[in-house]
């Protein structure tokens, strides 16, 4: 990926790749070491809103024509039934293999994390209501899409997702943000490489110590319906499965969110690599910081296009077959934008930089979906949320 630097017109200047993030360029006058350290340490406060709405709309009046792509996407269920039989396939192939074996962990590191992010995104795209018309259809679909991940998510991954869209960047809301606790005691070689590795784990309980959603219908189902499936598999159906068989499917949902090439994606969406100048790092000049990251690259393929993620905040009606289309209409909002070449050096760039690390992060006090009150860091908050707004 290029190096860049953002400057005071918010527009960026390229940098050699061992250029430093705080900036010295255009003359800027080099702060003292202890300022030096504090500001490299802490997150990119912004005062600036959010920019996909801004560019949602520029688009939408260059381009009008972008707003036939909105709508469901009929191919997300047959690609999602697909998968679901390849995991549930290879749950039985492995009944009877030990799980300690390298056959076991090599069909759930390259078969089962694949699928299993395959499905993490579909039930992404399905909780913006882009498989079928009917919310109630999606909600019910993405129920059937949890089933090889093993653990029920789906339910309360949609109603924290929205509030990442509403809310991007903003503290206190968006559940995507790494938490104090985590900048201050992860922040090394060896916390990065922690975080990365149990990533899935931060991004499942990081929410709950945020604030909480209320607990409706589809939860039940949600629940009801995985730990069915789960007892089917070890009880009802003991000649064609086992407690192996899903302890496969668990463990390729734990890959998938580990150091696995389409975990990258989970880092590379948000997080800053770019280096940002003092100028641009105070929030009282209000620069625009970059804060989405676009891929273009062959593991798409893999992930419903969820490396087109400026495409898709700017358009989340748009689904993932015609985001492409979006990119190439809308080509000179795009063309400018930062993007990253793979994600698997995403990763260890995080891990190896010293100049990227948790702190990465456009943080925000204002703007979003007000969707909780009180003090976040005294007891986790509870969600504003109606169930007609979380089942919509």
């Amino acid at each position: 990926m290029a190096s860049t630097t953002i400057t005071s017109n918010g527009t960026t200047k390229r940098k050699a790749a061992n250029g430093i993030r705080n900036g010295h360029a255009n003359g800027a006058t080099a702060p003292t070491k202890n300022a030096d350290d504090q500001k490299e340490h802490d997150f990119f406060w912004t005062y600036t809103e959010e920019p996909h709405r801004t560019r949602r709309l520029a688009i939408i009046k260059a381009h009008p024509e972008v707003l036939k792509l909105c709508g469901a996407e009929p191919l997300t269920k047959y690609v999602v039934a697909g998968v679901v039989a390849l995991q549930i396939l290879c749950a039985h192939l492995l009944r009877d293999t030990p799980f300690w074996s390298l056959k076991f962990w090599a069909v759930a590191y390259i078969i089962g994390a694949t699928s299993n992010q395959n499905l993490f995104l579909a039930i992404h795209e399905i909780s913006h209501n882009l498989a079928f018309r009917s919310p109630l259809a999606n909600r019910l679909f993405a129920i059937f899409a949890n089933l090889p991940i093993g653990l029920p998510y789906s339910a309360s991954f949609r109603p924290y997702h929205l509030t990442h869209h509403k809310s991007l960047g903003v503290d206190g809301l968006d559940t995507d943000l790494p938490t104090a606790l985590e900048a201050v005691f992860l922040d090394s070689i060896l916390g990065k490489a922690f975080f990365c590795t149990f990533q899935i784990l931060f991004y499942a309980l990081r929410p709950m110590a945020v604030y909480r959603v209320p607990f409706t219908w589809v939860h039940w189902l949600n629940v009801a319906v995985q730990l069915s499936f789960d007892y089917a598999l070890i009880a009802l159906l003991p000649n064609y499965f086992s407690v192996n068989s899903v302890l496969y499917l668990i463990l390729s949902s734990f890959l998938a969110g580990s150091l696995h090439p389409t975990a990258g994606h989970f880092i590379a969406e948000h997080y800053v690599y770019e280096h940002i100048s003092d100028e641009a790092r105070d929030p009282e000049n209000k620069i625009p910081l970059p804060e989405t990251y676009s891929y273009y690259g062959i593991l798409n393929f893999f992930t419903y296009n969820v490396g087109l993620h400026n495409e898709h905040h700017d358009f989340p009606a748009i689904p993932w077959t015609r985001l492409p289309k979006l990119n190439k209409i809308a080509k000179e909002f795009y063309d400018p934008l930062p993007t990253h070449e793979s994600w698997v050096y995403v990763l260890w760039q995080f891990i190896f930089d010293d100049k990227i690390g948790m702190t990465s992060r456009v943080k925000r006090k204002q703007g979003g979906r007000v969707v909780g009150g009180g003090n976040v860091s005294a007891k986790a908050k509870v969600a504003d949320w109606t169930a007609e707004e979380i089942e919509a």
